[in-house]
């Protein structure tokens, strides 16, 4: 079980929204490359980057930073990143740069095509970002919910060569209020594409349940707020899933 601390990306700040509303941002940090090191230290192998204003314009908006969090640490683990992703420039763009895997959001709801020609263009670069209230698919920043079911869209991309699903439950994400495990977990026996848990994760108690259902398909889980209000200790979290799945 792999936990991969989160840095949301606003107006080149660290910041972390109540679920997803921008207005509610609360700023952890004005220096996220330094952010990025520090997780890094705490033992970190994988970083999760979203570029909020890049969300909802539909285009990136925190190159910058997202440059500068490359420089900083993109030698030493891999660091993926959604957020206003919608054509294979930006894909490649990003690549080039040190980014190791991008994750495809609105733009695969809308334009299911892309996925599969990002994945044939980027083999094994390429996630699913899904984002989903009440098993909905949101799209838009989470600003538009769809008709879409989750584990139906999900299935979708099985065949395209996508590495794995993000699955983000907009209810907990930001809310400290546990993972939604039951949902996760059915997306997982749902489909063959691993799923990285989101939203939610507040404890110790969250990465024990996380750990006893990863064998049906939860290859690990982000994390954010917890990690920056001290309610869970990053390396700590991490030491307890290793010995788990040991």
């Amino acid at each position: 079980m792999l936990l991969i601390p989160a840095i949301d990306l606003k107006n080149g700040q660290c910041v972390r929204l109540k679920q997803g509303l921008m207005d509610e941002a609360i700023v952890f940090s004005d220096r996220p490359a330094e952010m990025a090191q520090h997780w890094f230290k705490q033992g970190a192998r994988r970083l999760h980057l979203v570029d909020l204003d890049g969300a909802f314009a539909g285009e990136p908006k925190n190159f910058p930073a997202i440059e500068e969090i490359l420089a900083a640490v993109s030698a030493h683990i891999p660091v993926q990143l959604g957020g206003g992703i919608r054509d294979l420039a930006t894909v490649e763009k990003y690549l080039a740069l040190g980014l190791n895997d991008v994750i495809i959001g609105t733009a695969a709801v809308k334009n299911p095509a892309f996925v599969r020609e990002a994945c044939r263009e980027f083999p094994g670069h390429i996630i699913v970002g899904l984002d989903a209230k009440d098993g909905m698919v949101a799209i838009d920043g989470w600003a538009t919910v769809t008709e879409h079911h989750v584990v139906d869209l999900s299935k979708q991309f099985e065949d395209d060569g996508v590495n794995s699903i993000i699955y983000t439950d907009i209810g907990r994400d930001g809310m400290m209020s546990g993972v939604n495990i039951e949902a996760t977990q059915k997306l997982a026996e749902a489909i063959s594409i691993p799923v990285i848990a989101s939203g939610g994760l507040t404890n110790l108690d969250d990465i024990r349940a996380l750990c006893a259902v990863a064998d049906s398909g939860i290859a690990g889980a982000i994390t954010g707020r917890a990690i920056y209000e001290g309610s869970i200790d990053f390396a700590e979290a991490q030491r307890l899933a290793d010995e788990l799945l040991a």
